[in-house]
């Protein structure tokens, strides 16, 4: 086969060959990579030894099939005729057990049999997956002491031989297989439980095996040659992120397998495969601790909704289970949500960037600011040590309208417990005491004339209730009187127990504690007022309106949240043992300190990029990732981008602080385009014959705005010319095509091509704008274009003129 063939087929520019070796028919790229031509003859040996193992594959897949297919009919068959099984008998006690006994052993053996059909369902899922491509990579390896090398083929799932005897193909996860992204042809080792085992890595190879056949074979000393990278990244972008393990760069390598970091912090730049390395390590330590760990004691804090429906499919793909994944501010809604009504974060970011109440601006940014700090934690904390001798608010017990126990009984008795107890227990020693004096009312209570007309209005059901009760009690006699008595007495009884209800519960969950008024007492006391916060007067003000709105601002919720908390008690989750929040940056010291109290055992991967970081907390914070966990912490900088091309990555990063650390992945592209338009109307009839022309080659196609109202309005515009979709907040998948979008919720998606509606100096002035505008311009793939309507912003200045191509457009459209 032709070597220009060869090329096309694993998508290798010519222009980065140095030599052609035709006397060994292989093809030498940089000096380090090696490619084999298919008349060769390791090629044809390779060919014949996938086809071996997809046989072997198919004879599994039929041999599983077989028993999965028995083994459903019996589950059927079982939950058919379960009650056929067991034996009944409820007339004596020993019956009772032997029938509790028989109901057990026989739903025992019904999950028994579930079980296994799922675990073969599993295994038929891994096979099937299996048998598209196998294995994405070989090393041979030589154990020192040992006369001769063994093969090692790696893939996404191992597989035995006929015989169960010998691997076919390892697992990417096994401790084998990490030589295969750690080392080149040389000295090399891995780690096992008895230590580790060393020796020599005397060949690497790598492979693109499609339908079951070899398209692409590489022999290398890389890690990871950047031809195979070229040959995944240049495809289209999809509307799901892809685990491709096969492309595991050697510092990803070492995010996934991280073991003994309590703390794991990731910064990595736009595009450097954080969050893909970061769910390729869940299921990495969900193979290596399958026994005591499972999906479930895990969570995924990411950044939208939207987001977690692009990331979903990574671990299924995996052969693992998804993990929970939520976004904190569905946490917050959750734990608070039925008080107050919680601002987004992408809403706090609207008012940040549309400065949609200037008479407030000024107070509320500097609220914002203080109130993500731990200097705002520490306050609230000194404020819960002086509640602890005075000061906590309280709630009357009240029934039917009527005070049962004043607030100040209440604080009296709460302030009269022993002060060494935290107010945790305290108010758990309240709870207690109110119960008891519910009790006794409840006993008088049951004497008043309302209680009699009630029960008159009870349902059949409770008659029949009190019936069987006084069965029961074996309190029937010939007497109607007594009868009729006794049954009122029961009624009654009944009526003020259901009345009470309600009242318990509250009294169980502590609500006779007013945590609203309590946490306002903190705005309110000239002794908490914030010296050096010059606006702090404005910042009590606004915070206490919104408190008596019963609405809480995104810089409010958390403090509040720890508050109450604080006061009744943290609800510590010890199922979770793995922590992973996903763009980090985006998170407050105050959010970081939180997590670390609710879940204060479990391990955490902190993914970030501090360039990404947008929202208004972070104003004059020169904070990293992590300011809030005071911990050991093992921190991995990934400066390599491989989302975009060469020339986009160029256009990004030289605007950006230390920006010249960045490296760009050596794919080539066209330059980004930015265009100076001095009308908006040229401007819309050029954005639509562009994204027109885009839609001919591309994909996914993403026209980025600055905020939620642009995008609104942009999306109006182009939805009478293109078929186009508006992505907001309320979004949860999107799919293939043209979209609209602000760039806070592009956070960690990729497009094939992104326009950025209006980079003008009006829109990005900032220094977080230019974050802003730096996460809009990094989701772009292939290929950018940003429009400005004037003069363009002042970053683009900083822009060598060479990575870019500069076009200043005056109208030509007619005007409509």
């Amino acid at each position: 086969m032709e070597i220009v063939s060869i090329l096309k087929k694993v998508k290798i520019p010519e222009l980065i060959l140095t030599h052609i070796c035709l006397s060994c028919q292989l093809v030498s790229v940089k000096s380090e990579v090696c490619i084999v031509a298919e008349s060769d003859k390791d090629w044809q040996e390779e060919q014949e030894r996938v086809r071996f193992v997809i046989h072997e594959i198919k004879r599994k897949l039929k041999k599983i099939k077989g028993r999965a297919s028995d083994l459903k009919d019996r589950v059927i068959d079982l939950r058919k005729n379960f009650w056929d099984d067991v034996t009944v008998n409820l007339d004596e006690v020993d019956d009772v057990i032997e029938t509790q006994a028989s109901l057990k052993q026989q739903a025992e053996f019904l999950s028994e049999r579930e079980r296994s059909h799922g675990q073969l369902s599993q295994q038929l899922k891994t096979l099937q997956r299996l048998q598209e491509s196998p294995y994405f990579g070989r090393i041979d390896f030589q154990e020192e002491g040992e006369s001769e090398s063994e093969s090692i083929y790696i893939g996404i799932a191992s597989m035995m031989d006929q015989n169960d005897e010998d691997f076919l193909i390892y697992d990417w996860r096994a401790p084998i297989s990490s030589m295969y992204y750690d080392y080149p042809p040389g000295e090399a080792q891995y780690e096992t439980m008895d230590g580790a085992i060393r020796g020599e890595i005397t060949l690497k190879r790598q492979f693109i095996i499609r339908n079951q056949e070899i398209k692409g074979m590489f022999d290398t000393g890389l890690t990871i040659g950047d031809h195979l990278l070229q040959a995944v990244l240049g495809n289209n972008a999809n509307t799901k992120m892809k685990s491709i393990v096969a492309t595991i760069q050697k510092e990803q390598n070492k995010i996934i397998r991280n073991e003994k970091s309590k703390l794991l912090v990731v910064q990595g730049v736009a595009g450097s495969g954080k969050t893909s390395a970061a769910l390729q390590r869940v299921a990495y330590l969900l193979y290596k601790y399958r026994e005591v760990l499972s999906a479930e004691n895990m969570v995924l804090f990411s950044p939208n909704p939207l987001f977690n429906s692009y990331v979903a499919t990574v671990l299924p793909e995996l052969g693992e289970e998804n993990m929970k994944q939520t976004t904190f501010h569905e946490y917050l809604v959750q734990r608070l949500g039925k008080q107050y009504s919680i601002e987004s974060p992408f809403d706090q970011m609207e008012y940040y960037l549309t400065k949609s109440d200037e008479e407030q601006y000024e107070a509320r940014l500097a609220g914002i600011q203080w109130k993500a700090s731990l200097n705002h934690k520490q306050l609230i904390d000194n404020y819960v040590n002086d509640l602890e001798k005075k000061g906590i608010q309280f709630r009357n017990i009240s029934f039917r309208g009527e005070k049962l126990i004043s607030s100040a009984k209440i604080r009296d008795y709460f302030y009269s417990l022993d002060r060494t107890m935290s107010i945790p227990n305290r108010l758990e020693e309240v709870s207690k005491w109110l119960l008891e004096k519910i009790k006794v009312f409840e006993e008088k209570e049951r004497k008043e004339d309302w209680v009699l007309e009630e029960s008159q209005l009870l349902d059949k059901e409770d008659f029949l209730q009190v019936y069987k009760e006084m069965q029961d009690e074996d309190e029937y006699s010939d007497d109607p009187f007594f009868n009729y008595a006794r049954e009122e007495q029961l009624l009654r009884k009944k009526v003020v127990s259901d009345k009470l209800k309600p009242l318990k519960r509250k009294v169980k969950r502590f609500f006779f504690l007013d945590v609203r008024k309590t946490y306002a007492k903190l705005f309110e006391l000239e002794k908490y007022r914030v010296e050096e916060e010059p606006l702090w007067d404005e910042i009590a003000t606004l915070t206490l309106e919104q408190l008596k709105s019963k609405s809480l601002t995104w810089e409010d919720a958390t403090p509040y949240l720890y508050f109450q908390d604080k006061l009744l008690g943290f609800r510590e989750n010890a199922a979770i043992q793995h922590v992973f929040i996903d763009e980090a940056q985006d998170y407050s010291p105050f959010q970081f300190a939180y997590f670390r109290q609710i879940y204060p055992n479990s391990r955490m991967t902190l993914l970030g990029d501090i360039n990404q970081a947008i929202y208004a907390h972070a104003l004059h914070s020169d904070t990293l990732l992590t300011s809030g966990v005071e911990e050991k912490q093992e921190r991995i900088t990934l400066q390599r981008s491989y989302r975009s091309t060469k020339p986009i990555v160029e256009f990004t990063k030289s605007f950006m602080p230390n920006g010249d650390e960045i490296e760009a992945f050596n794919r080539d592209g066209e330059k980004p385009k930015v265009y100076e338009v001095d009308d908006p109307y040229t401007r819309n009839q050029m954005l639509v014959n562009h994204l027109r022309e885009w839609q001919k080659e591309y994909q996914t196609i993403a026209v980025i705005c600055k905020t939620k109202e642009e995008s609104l309005d942009v999306y109006n515009r182009l939805q009478s010319s293109l078929p186009v979709k508006l992505i907001d907040e309320e979004t949860f998948t999107f799919h293939k095509g043209l979209v609209v979008l602000p760039a806070y919720l592009a956070k960690g998606i990729e497009f094939d091509a992104v326009v950025v509606f209006d980079g003008s100096n009006d829109q990005y002035e900032t220094e977080l704008e230019k974050n802003l505008f730096y996460t809009a311009c990094t989701r772009a793939m292939h290929a950018l274009t940003v429009y400005s309507l004037g003069p363009y912003n002042r970053f683009i200045e900083d822009i060598p003129t060479e990575y870019y191509q500069h076009y200043k457009v005056h109208s030509y459209y007619p005007k409509q």
